[in-house]
């Protein structure tokens, strides 16, 4: 606009965008460019510090992937991921390549290979927080610190903008300007940036050590026993896992890679949803996190989690049995949801069905009868493959009993939970393949309710099998395709390229 002075910024010199047809390449320029500018960021806030003066906004920007085609030609029909939807230039900012080389070498290498264009990879327009400059964040990094007076941080450098932290790709209500490039991607770099800041506050432990395969309990009792397991093979020199890590990033290495006692320092606080992570090559072992109970933690953990792009998330918990067929004990497989924690309404309405993914069924379907010995028709004496209800109120028993019985009657319900529903539903919502262990603990509409030391002994008895069962079926979902597990129906009508 006339007599509108242009804003100046101190940045590094932009690196031209290049054109290539290596996805190893491409991945490699990524790194350049992330890396350069986020140095670029550290060194000029350190001296900022320092007490050199500021006259001019600072200003560093997230490196971008684009790929543009020009035909509506269509490939392979039974790809779930790894293509566009239609003509036109598809772009997504990127950060963190040495956190994501694998996976963004993967999806460029699958947009090269189905396509048959370059890639083009440049300097974007989006800045980079400089609060995301640094790992931990800058008061964990650069120590503590506090601007002039009269010059706000934000004055100076780039901060965090929700405004383009939000999940509009994801949830389909981004609006474009005409002549935009459509996404590459669910989420953009300042987005996944949030996250991975997020994951470390919440979990104890940093992103660096998520696995592909997630699974979310609301009990600590399973993630002791994990525990446990975990440190067991690493003093046994298993084949399953390199490393386990726990809160605070105490890392134990397998005695097979030469062992030891953990590293690093246990956290003065045990963090509000603890992780823990069977590290194995190319991220493929298992992490659990316990969290806790309630819808809320339930939204808040998979939303971060999410950014990780893990291949399958399961939860693993304890519910309450709603038949009088079942025992206390017995296991329930979700096929079906009814959704009344609320967590996810305007992000997913209610009357979006959360399927059953088959592959997931068949899994745990198959874990459970290897672990409990039971097949066949067999297999229905100590599992019901059901609805499971979600609530928000952990008392929900003192409501209106009438009302409460004809409701979860009219949904064919056979548990209740708080938890399951917001996590399968952030699956569908994050095309995260997603699936539902419970095991009953108690069966308060017919009076067995959970006592203190009834619990204790109920934990002791079957945690170990529950985690034994959906231990292996992750193993199975291992074994599988990858492209089998991502199936098409997490597909929207026009989705994005990369998984």
């Amino acid at each position: 606009m006339a007599g509108v002075k242009a804003q100046k910024f101190i940045s590094p010199k932009r690196i031209a965008t290049e054109a290539f047809t290596d996805a190893a390449a491409a991945v490699a320029r990524l790194e350049e460019i992330y890396g350069r500018n986020t140095a670029f960021l550290r060194d000029r806030f350190e001296a900022y510090l320092n007490g050199e003066p500021l006259a001019t906004q600072v200003r560093a920007v997230y490196p971008f992937v684009r790929v543009t085609t020009d035909t509506h030609a269509r490939v392979d029909s039974r790809l779930a991921y790894g293509f566009v939807s239609g003509p036109g230039t598809h772009e997504t900012t990127v950060t963190r390549p040495d956190l994501f080389r694998g996976y963004f070498t993967e999806q460029i290498r699958l947009l090269l290979q189905n396509h048959g264009v370059p890639v083009e990879v440049g300097e974007s327009t989006e800045p980079i927080p400089v609060h995301f400059a640094f790992r931990r964040g800058i008061t964990a990094e650069a120590g503590s610190f506090r601007s002039p007076a009269d010059r706000l941080l934000r004055d100076l450098f780039d901060t965090p903008d929700l405004a383009s932290m939000d999940d509009a790709i994801v949830n389909g209500t981004l609006q474009l300007p005409p002549g935009a490039a459509v996404p590459l991607a669910l989420f953009r770099a300042a987005r996944v940036d949030y996250s991975l800041h997020r994951l470390f506050h919440y979990t104890g432990t940093d992103p660096e050590y998520f696995q592909n395969f997630v699974i979310f309990t609301n009990y600590q009792f399973y993630a002791d026993a994990f525990a446990r397991i975990c440190r067991e093979r690493m003093a046994s020199g298993a084949l399953d896992g390199d490393l386990f890590v726990e809160p605070g990033n105490l890392c134990t290495t397998n005695m097979r890679l030469g062992g030891g006692g953990p590293t690093g320092v246990v956290p003065e606080r045990t963090p509000q949803m603890p992780a823990f992570h069977l590290v194995r090559p190319d991220h493929s072992g298992i992490t659990m996190i316990n969290i806790g109970t309630g819808p809320s933690n339930a939204r808040n953990i998979t939303d971060h989690v999410a950014v990780m792009r893990p291949y399958a998330w399961l939860m693993l918990g304890h519910c309450a049995g709603l038949r009088n067929t079942q025992k206390l004990g017995d296991y329930v497989l979700a096929h079906g949801y009814v959704r009344e924690d609320h967590v996810l309404d305007e992000e997913l309405p209610v009357w979006v069905p959360i399927p059953a993914l088959a592959e997931m069924q068949v899994a745990l379907e198959q874990a459970v009868g290897e672990v409990t010995g039971c097949t066949g028709f067999e297999l229905k004496r100590v599992m019901r493959t059901g609805t499971v209800a979600s609530v928000d109120n952990r008392n929900w028993e003192l409501g209106d009993h009438v009302a409460i019985i004809r409701r979860l009657s009219q949904s064919r319900a056979v548990a209740l939970d708080m938890e399951s529903a917001a996590i399968a539903a952030n699956g569908f919502r994050f095309r995260v393949p997603y699936g539902t262990l419970l095991c009953v603990s108690d069966k308060p509409l017919q009076g067995e309710i959970k006592l203190a030391g009834m619990a204790g002994e109920f934990y002791r008895q079957r945690v170990g099998q529950h985690l034994e069962i959906g231990l292996k079926a992750l193993d199975k979902l291992r074994a599988q395709e990858r492209e089998r597990l991502h199936s098409r129906k997490l597909r929207s009508f026009t989705e994005v390229a990369f998984q």
